[in-house]
Order: C-alpha cells, then sequence, then structure tokens
C-alpha cells in the first residue's frame, strides 16, 4: 500500500488547521488500521514531508547541513504538524502490531498536471492571465524542488529495495528563492518588459520557514538518483501549462491563484 493522500497546502493549513488534523492524522490512523486488518499486506508506504523537520537554518545561514532521517522533528505550521503527528503513528503500528511500514519525507514536488494551488503552476497561471505572481515577504525564502518523474522512480525503489521500519529522505540539490522562481517563469515567457509590475510581494505567513535542506545519501545509496535538470523539468512543466485547457482540467482557479485563498473551519 502506497499512501500519498493529504491536505498538503500550507497556507490553508493556518486558516483551517482542524481539517487538516482530521485528514491527514485520522485519515492515516483509519489507513492503518485497514493495512492492519488486512491478511495480504506486504508493504505500507507512508508518504509524508521534508517539512516536519521544520526550518534548516536561517537567513544568511544557507549552507548549513541537510537534515538526515534521524533528526529531530520540530514542524513549525499546522500543514507540518499533522504530517508529524501522522508518522508517529506510523511508527507506533510498526512497533505495537509489526506493520511493514516505510516513511518518505520529500522536497517540493513538481511537473505537469499539478493542481495550482502549488507555486510553481499558481506561478506560471498568473503570468498567462497577466496576474503579478504573490510573493509573501521579500521573497528570499528557499525551496528545494524535485521533477515527478524522479520521485515516481524514488517511490519505485524506496518499495521494492527500502528496508520495513527505516525512513527515506528524497531530495534534490537543486535550491532557488522564491523571487528567483518567479524571475527566472517570468525570464521563460518572455515577459522581462514587464517584469517589475508582474511582481506582487504581499503579507507573509504566520510563520515562513525560510529554508528546507535534507541530506538523501540513505535513498542514493539503493542506486536512486535524479534525472530531470531544473531547466529541463521547469520547461516541459511551463509547456504543459501553456498548452492545456485549465478550467476544464481543473475546476474554480481563480480563488486558487489568490495570494492567501479564503478558508473555512
Amino acid at each position: 500500500m502506497l499512501h500519498f493522500a493529504a491536505q498538503s497546502h500550507v497556507d490553508r493549513s493556518f486558516g483551517n488547521s482542524l481539517t487538516f488534523t482530521k485528514n491527514n492524522v485520522l485519515g492515516t490512523h483509519n489507513l492503518l488500521e485497514a493495512a492492519r486488518l488486512s491478511p495480504h499486506l506486504r508493504r505500507f508506504l507512508h508518504v509524508s514531508t521534508d517539512e516536519v523537520y521544520g526550518q534548516a537554518g536561517s537567513e544568511g545561514s544557507e549552507h548549513e547541513e541537510g537534515h538526515s532521517e534521524s533528526t529531530l522533528l520540530q514542524p513549525t505550521n499546522p500543514y507540518a504538524a499533522t504530517k508529524a503527528a501522522a508518522e508517529l503513528i506510523v511508527q507506533a503500528y510498526h512497533k505495537s502490531y509489526k506493520l511493514p511500514t516505510i516513511i518518505t519525507r520529500g522536497n517540493n514536488v513538481y511537473g505537469p498536471h499539478q493542481f495550482p494551488e502549488k507555486v510553481i503552476p499558481k506561478f506560471i497561471l498568473q503570468l498567462l492571465k497577466g496576474i503579478p505572481c504573490t510573493i509573501h515577504g521579500n521573497g528570499n525564502q528557499k525551496r528545494s524542488f524535485i521533477y515527478v518523474s524522479d520521485v515516481v522512480e524514488a517511490f519505485d525503489v524506496i518499495l521494492h529495495q527500502g528496508q520495513v521500519g527505516l525512513i527515506y529522505n528524497i531530495g534534490t540539490e537543486m535550491e532557488i528563492t522564491t523571487m528567483t522562481l518567479a524571475k527566472k517563469l517570468i525570464s521563460l515567457l518572455g515577459l522581462e518588459s514587464k517584469a517589475q509590475e508582474l511582481i506582487n510581494h504581499t503579507p507573509d505567513r504566520l510563520f515562513n520557514d525560510f529554508r528546507y535542506s535534507i541530506n538523501f545519501d540513505l535513498l542514493t545509496s539503493l542506486g536512486w538518483k535524479a534525472k530531470v535538470n531544473w531547466e529541463e523539468g521547469l520547461k516541459k512543466t511551463l509547456e504543459w501549462y501553456k498548452n492545456t485547457n485549465i478550467e476544464e482540467w481543473f475546476k474554480g482557479t481563480e480563488s486558487i491563484l489568490a495570494a492567501h485563498p479564503e478558508t473555512k473551519i
């Protein structure tokens, strides 16, 4: 069993945190119970996030060593906290019921078909619609991105070669600030002449981790490595959104493209 399901939008978790607890914690617990009762279960792969580690250093300390799988979890937002809580239940089921669990913690995934609440498709669609990229705070926060096909291969390797009971980071060396990302997309779309008017700084999150950084040597020891470089992956992603009728593919994108989507408890 591969458990990918989650509420995963940090912005929404600040205004709708109870829903995140229900879906990410209780939802995971329900799946674990179903898995425990299954006579055919071979492995339960739980997909988590690098955000459970919390912030890796601060502005000015970018070269701090990445978090390893044994690093203490220190989530800083409601979404990350619910993912950390779900992980603890997964580990408890491994210990108590001998459930064959494996946990993954990954960097940000990007690529075609991604729901536009995530930053790369959101910026692309904003620019295609002539809307400025909405950037939290000063835009100096750094994020690492990994192309979707590389992540799929990582899951395949971990599922078949990973050791039950262990945790595997899925990471990349590619790291970029939100501001640099916006400027890169503006350039790829040939909109440099309008660059200043296509950047809109909005109020920052209640707390915004400056950077995430993870060590993924354990995964590479299984023979995995990322194959799609940043330039190639970004261009593939951009072309898909340019050539797709987004309103037919995703319903109700207008509210998603706002800086802070409205949330309801």
